[in-house]
């Protein structure tokens, strides 16, 4: 998704990509890597002393206690390296506004269930729909796409605004919807995430790639310990996060400059989570059931439910994802 033309000649964008330095790509993977790991063990040691832990329910498929504040570690290490690598620009702001505003709603969240309570639905909302806004702020927003004729077909203003809070709002919720298998949010976001990478480097959009990048790294730093059996969970705090920060990229990115159907692209790219909540919220629609109540009729719940180990569950799902990962990239090849 764009909010803004890039206007670049193919020369112009190869030199973006050669420019960026591949130097520079792999320090922002190394030190957002790095810095997840080594916060880590940190944050789960304070959440065991404060008993801040995700405890089994009929619901969950864990039978002990996690700890449950794997976001912090996620949340410093992406701004972290984000503000080395870029600095206060737009994309900086307003992940770190939004971001931030999900993370604290996000442990209060945790901080319920740690307790063995809910916490009730409607503040949640009003923080994601607000922090669905904050993009609208820095002009990162879905403005329009060309055409088939290579005209720009530019939206009204009212579905600029409605488009870009919908996109944000929906994937802050669908990489939360999808966190209940050891390994599983921060594969498939670390998976999406180096697809994005690839596409802005492509496009020859480095400093998306640098992001994307940074991404990548505190996913594959958590996934170290959340991978099965986890020693630690991100939470709310980290899944709302991490579904928010793709969501932003998406739009600020260059992925609607070439034609329609590029529209696709990163749509393709997360895939995996819209197609999972769309399964979800058809079946509970057809149930009757609340559309934000928490159950098991996810898609790792349903392979489990076949007979699938968590890491059986897992490996399938990352193929996936990789598949529509390689579509989209495909998807953007083809655009002339």
């Amino acid at each position: 998704m764009l909010s803004k033309e890039s206007g670049e000649t193919t020369s112009t964008k190869h030199c973006l990509i050669l420019g960026g330095s591949p130097i520079r790509y792999i320090l922002a993977l190394v030190i957002s890597f790095g810095i997840v790991a080594a916060v880590v063990p940190i944050v789960r040691l304070l959440a065991i002393r404060m008993k801040f832990v995700d405890r089994p329910t009929t619901r969950k498929i864990h039978d002990n206690p996690i700890p449950l504040m794997g976001g912090i570690a996620i949340y410093i290490g992406f701004m972290v390296t984000i503000l080395l690598m870029r600095g206060f620009d737009a994309l900086s702001l307003s992940i770190t506004i939004g971001g931030t505003l999900l993370v604290i709603i996000g442990l209060v969240d945790d901080g319920f269930k740690a307790l063995g309570r809910e916490f009730p639905v409607w503040p949640r909302l009003i923080i994601y729909l607000l922090t669905a806004t904050i993009p609208l702020w820095f002009h990162i927003q879905i403005t329009g796409i060309r055409d088939f004729h290579e005209g720009m077909l530019m939206f009204p203003s009212w579905f600029v605004y409605v488009s870009t809070v919908v996109w944000v709002f929906s994937m802050t919720n669908m990489m939360n919807f999808i966190d209940g298998v050891d390994g599983l949010a921060a594969g498939v976001a670390s998976i999406s995430s180096l697809t994005l990478c690839v596409v802005a480097l492509i496009k020859g959009d480095a400093e998306t790639a640098i992001v994307t990048i940074a991404l990548c790294g505190v996913c594959l730093g958590f996934l170290l310990y959340n991978f099965y059996p986890a020693k630690i969970f991100m939470g709310d705090a980290g899944a709302t996060f991490l579904g928010y920060t793709l969501a932003v990229i998406a739009v600020n990115g260059s992925f609607k400059s070439t034609a329609f159907v590029t529209i696709l692209i990163p749509m393709l790219a997360l895939g995996f989570p819209i197609l999972d909540t769309i399964i979800v919220f058809s079946r509970r629609l057809k149930e009757g059931k609340g559309l934000h109540r928490a159950d098991k009729l996810h898609t790792h719940h349903a392979l489990m439910r076949w007979g699938l180990t968590q890491p059986q569950v897992v490996s399938f799902i990352y193929l996936v994802t990789v598949l529509f990962g390689l579509l989209s990239i495909v998807v953007m090849l083809s655009m002339p």
